[in-house]
């Protein structure tokens, strides 16, 4: 995700209520004009349900 970072993540995700799951997380960033890549990513993340942001991101882009 070289052209993706956190603060793209940040902008994407603006808006979102939390808790919350990759499926209204994708929406929300393609709603916002997020970059293609960064919603698939964010649509891959699984099942879980994410608490806040920090969350989601440490998923997207892991330990950086």
């Amino acid at each position: 995700m070289a052209d993706v970072s956190p603060i793209d993540l940040q902008k994407a995700l603006s808006g979102v209520d939390y808790p919350a799951d990759p499926k209204k997380l994708a929406k929300a960033a393609r709603d916002n004009g997020a970059p293609k890549e960064l919603t698939e990513r964010i649509s891959h993340l699984g099942k879980k349900k994410f608490e806040n942001p920090a969350e989601v991101s440490k998923a997207v882009f892991g330990s950086q």
